[in-house]
């Protein structure tokens, strides 16, 4: 490959809560190894990858100059973005009056739902669902209604359309998520599966906010299909939130954006969005999404799109054979696993809590489960060399899963 994916970085002292942060915020972040054991990072969804270089090439040109001051996006900004989307996604016809800047997708979320919705008011989301919204929605004055997903026959994670009818009636919702690809889930949804949400939303006349920071992971030849463009109807109901932080490991440089189609719609959330006054553009950031999205760009995605398929097909393989009781729905997007560990907890008399706090002794930094709404769950980040998740894996069967 052209770039690198195999180097084990240390993280050390670099401002990565990913390894920093280990046993600093209990009952968000996993415990510390025991001494004798490496931290391997597998919970928060950044990366251990070097990122592309056209970035660092960006940011560091840009610092050169020695001035800071106020400023504006540039048009290479907009265009970045709209070609982007243009190539990846098949999106025709996005002009840069659509695009409007977030600090975070979160905030893009927020800021949507303060357009379509009042206080109090009940939104709905899929379950499992993203701490993310869980903690933004909960904190802003939001009830959150779940729609559990269903596995078909073929083990793949689905959106039940009667059980959001349901909810959708029962507790006068006019405002949803869609998180697509779904986290934790990795489901990258098709496009009919899209067009029956959205004519159950039409239906309903709920609006819908679509958090789209996954697009770019697609995995095992899944393509993204964009929620906006399955019908005109979802196109102007719809403020869809996207990020390279996701996809370039960015998340510490801080810079979303939103995309919104319909005027006043747009209108409204660049107003809310701007009330805390400070909900602004970084310059460097502004360089990075430049950096990220040239040409460089897009073949570090694709050599990045290949190896995570190999490490998520990697994992499964080995839990399907070696943990017995432990099952997972392969992910088609993201780099996050989602496994189901009911039938081995009740097979070996322990609790969701006695197999992740067995993983951190030995430095498998896995993520607890419950915070996503999956019972008996955890999350696995799969953003690493293959050889630290062969390692991983090795002392899963030795010191967690053992019969």
């Amino acid at each position: 490959m052209k770039y690198d994916f195999t180097s084990i970085i240390d993280r050390h002292g670099k401002d990565a809560i990913a390894i920093d942060g280990l046993g600093a915020m209990p009952g968000f972040t996993p415990d510390a190894p025991q001494e004798g054991f490496d931290a391997i990072p597998m919970w928060v969804a950044d990366m251990n990858f070097p990122t592309v270089p056209t970035i660092q090439d960006a940011i560091i040109e840009r610092a050169k100059h020695p001035c800071f001051g106020y400023f504006q996006p540039t048009d290479e900004y907009f265009n970045s973005i709209i070609k982007w989307h243009e190539t990846r996604n098949g999106v025709k016809g996005l002009t840069k009056e659509c695009i409007g800047y977030e600090n975070g997708v979160l905030g893009g979320v927020i800021s949507a739902l303060n357009v379509f919705c009042s206080k109090g008011d009940n939104v709905l989301v899929h379950s499992p669902t993203y701490i993310g919204f869980t903690m933004s929605l909960t904190n802003n004055g939001y009830n959150l209604v779940h729609s559990p997903l269903v596995k078909d026959e073929n083990n793949v994670w689905r959106m039940d359309y009667e059980d959001m009818e349901k909810k959708i009636v029962q507790n006068k919702i006019h405002a949803a998520i869609m998180c697509s690809p779904h986290n934790p889930c990795g489901r990258v949804w098709e496009r009919w599966e899209l067009e029956k949400a959205m004519e159950l939303y039409k239906k309903y006349d709920v609006m819908v906010v679509s958090d789209e920071i996954w697009s770019d992971i697609t995995l095992f030849g899944n393509q993204h299909i964009p929620t906006q463009s399955v019908s005109e109807d979802a196109k102007m109901r719809t403020v869809a939130v996207y990020a390279p932080s996701k996809t370039f490991n960015l998340a510490g440089l801080v810079g979303s954006y939103h995309i919104i189609y319909n005027p006043t719609i747009r209108d409204r959330v660049a107003k809310e969005s701007s009330l805390p006054h400070y909900n602004d553009m970084n310059v460097l950031s502004m360089h990075a999404l430049i950096g990220a999205y040239k040409p460089e760009g897009y073949e570090w995605v694709d050599e990045l799109k290949e190896v995570l398929s190999e490490n998520v097909r990697y994992a499964a393989d080995y839990i399907e054979e070696h943990f017995k009781g432990v099952t997972l729905s392969r992910p088609q997007g993201t780099y996050m696993l989602f496994v189901d560990c009911t039938e081995w907890c009740k097979a070996h008399n322990k609790t969701i809590d006695d197999v992740e706090k067995a993983a951190w002794n030995v430095g498998v930094a896995i993520q607890d489960g419950k915070m996503f709404h999956g019972p008996c769950h955890i999350r696995m980040n799969l953003a690493l060399p293959k050889s630290r998740v062969e390692e991983a894996m090795d002392r899963l069967s030795k010191y967690v899963f053992v019969d």
